[in-house]
């Protein structure tokens, strides 16, 4: 587990390359911030997260499988994943950033049009008011709720 990436990975740069186009501008990985999230954009006060389907378990995602061997180890892990996303995202809230999840399924497999157009969308998302939102292939699920009550 220790040589999965954790930054710099191939969604995240697929999102990165889109947003750039569009002449969007972020910082990378801010570890001062809860969850040291995947990109900053100081000028809409958001932060954008680009979850892998596996390991942050997207509920109902085709890639979010569960291994078949040591199930409770796995089960253990990903729970510990899911509550440790939790509280960044409410701490992140709470001190008055927006957060946007883009999983992994949005961005796989995906041509560059595609990846424009996802890319408008998140665009439409940091310059609304919205202060949770979700991108996966159904695109984008926006809340004014906590993280907690939509998980629950």
């Amino acid at each position: 587990m220790a040589s999965v990436g954790q930054r710099d990975t191939g969604p995240e740069m697929r999102l990165r390359r889109a947003l750039h186009r569009l002449g969007l501008r972020y910082r990378l990985h801010d570890r001062k911030l809860p969850g040291s999230p995947d990109l900053v954009f100081p000028r809409f006060r958001s932060v954008v997260f680009v979850h892998g389907c596996f390991w942050h378990v997207h509920k109902g995602c085709k890639f979010a499988t569960e291994p078949a061997s040591r199930k409770d180890f796995w089960r253990e892990k990903f729970e510990a994943n899911q509550k440790r996303d939790r509280r960044n995202y409410d701490s992140l809230l709470a001190s008055g950033l927006r957060v946007l999840v883009v999983w992994e399924c949005a961005l796989k497999g995906k041509k560059d049009e595609e990846l424009m157009k996802l890319g408008c969308e998140v665009d439409k998302w940091l310059k609304s008011t919205k202060r949770y939102g979700d991108v996966g292939t159904d695109g984008i699920v926006e809340s004014t709720q906590s993280f907690e009550s939509l998980v629950e």
